[in-house]
């Protein structure tokens, strides 16, 4: 990199095949060479603005990511009755529905990663930098507390009095369920985001259009309906750490370290499921 404006491709890394979520697949021709994996560092990357204005969108994107989607728990909570509220439904499309939204605006500028367990799913795949992935993550966790921030800003009491949208494993699920949860739930989002944006995709279904953020989103919204209920659906290091960093009772950080290292696991387990089985990188003839 010499500092020149870039095109921003997932991982936001050089290389071909690391395309923008939501942009067209690579065709595959019979001579198709698997582009080199991404250098592990790239000190080089410091001095281009494209890498600050990258971690700056992925800052923007979790703030705003966290503060509607803890808007919607408070609104749930604060209502008298269920009925009343948007519902379980309510607040998982708010997330799933956030999520298509903010990744089919940052795609182009960061990759649209908005969460550290994505990031980390892309590093172990060589998809980016290891400099661009911890500036990510740093950049996504002041995001989701500033995020949360905002929300408890407009009412400090019912915030506190509501849970701050922390999350906890739920009365009657053990910390291993909890933990399960985690990480099946994070391998469908990383597995999800992979199959999405697989540079490959073209050769097996081109007559098939493909918005990369619709089925990411819509993995997001799937996943909270099923685990709400357990932890109040985590999957994201950064919004769980957001949410609990400005709630900050005991019961929120009880249980805390399952939200980091449940979807971490579930993504390094969704990347060596997609570089190995699915597109068998490690076996294939030079």
């Amino acid at each position: 990199m010499d500092g020149r404006e870039q095109d921003v491709h997932v991982g936001a890394s050089k290389y071909q095949e690391r395309q923008g979520i939501g942009t067209a697949a690579q065709s595959e021709d019979k001579d198709y060479i698997e582009p080199p994996p991404g250098p592990l560092f790239e000190p080089s990357e410091l001095r281009s603005w494209s890498f600050y204005r990258a971690g700056i969108a992925e800052f923007i994107a979790t703030f705003l990511f966290l503060y509607i989607t803890i808007l919607t728990v408070m609104g749930m909570n604060r209502s008298p009755t269920k009925c009343a509220a948007v519902g379980i439904q309510g607040i998982a499309w708010a997330f799933g529905g956030m999520i298509f939204a903010l990744v089919y605006c940052t795609a182009g500028i960061s990759g649209g990663h908005i969460n550290p367990a994505v990031t980390f799913g892309l590093l172990l795949a060589r998809k980016l930098s290891l400099t661009r992935a911890l500036f990510y993550i740093v950049m996504q966790c002041l995001g989701a507390i500033c995020g949360a921030g905002v929300v408890k800003g407009f009412e400090k009491r019912q915030y506190e009095r509501m849970g701050g949208g922390a999350n906890v494993v739920a009365h009657g699920y053990t910390k291993g369920d909890g933990l399960g949860a985690e990480i099946v739930g994070t391998f469908i989002l990383v597995y999800t985001v992979f199959s999405a944006t697989d540079a490959k995709r073209n050769a097996r279904d081109s007559h098939v259009p493909i918005l990369a953020p619709l089925p990411i989103g819509f993995a997001v919204f799937l996943v909270h309906l099923a685990t709400i209920p357990i932890t109040g659906t985590g999957i994201n290091p950064a919004r769980s750490l957001g949410a609990a960093i400005i709630y900050n009772k005991d019961h929120a950080w009880k249980d805390h370290w399952i939200f980091w290292v449940g979807p971490f696991v579930g993504a390094a387990l969704a990347a060596l499921y997609h570089q190995v089985v699915i597109r068998a990188i490690p076996f294939k003839s030079k």
